[in-house]
């Protein structure tokens, strides 16, 4: 249920999080910035189903809107222009980007309470950890 995932987002923690924004192109100076970022990230849903995910922070503020298995198209916080389609895997919400003939995935899943994100690009994985904001 995407319910779950509603709610405000805080990062607690970021691995691998450089090596993922190089495999999927994006500069140096962007991955710089990309690194000292700790953005919240809030998630809603509305009476409609259109999900919500907006990621906050001092330096960016981005939000995409979508409904569950339909595409999209998606600026991403890095400006790459992507096809997206969001989908409900066994509780995980995974995001799939795909753009110039390549392809990323980003899997959502609450676990312990906390919110785990797995950036995936082929054999590189990020993980990114939130806890939820009273």
């Amino acid at each position: 249920m995407v319910e779950s995932f509603v709610g405000t987002w805080k990062m607690v923690s970021s691995e691998n999080f450089d090596d993922y924004m190089k495999a999927i192109g994006v500069g140096f100076t962007t991955r710089q910035v990309g690194n000292r970022t700790k953005p919240n990230l809030l998630v809603s849903v509305d009476s409609e189903g259109n999900v919500c995910l907006k990621s906050q922070s001092t330096f960016k503020t981005t939000e995409v809107k979508f409904k569950l298995n339909e595409p999209f198209d998606e600026t991403t916080a890095d400006d790459r222009k992507t096809k997206t389609v969001v989908t409900l895997e066994n509780g995980k919400l995974v995001q799939k980007q795909s753009w110039d003939g390549k392809e990323t995935s980003i899997e959502r899943e609450i676990t312990d309470g906390k919110l785990i994100t797995r950036c995936v690009m082929g054999e590189v994985v990020a993980v990114r950890t939130y806890v939820k904001e009273a």
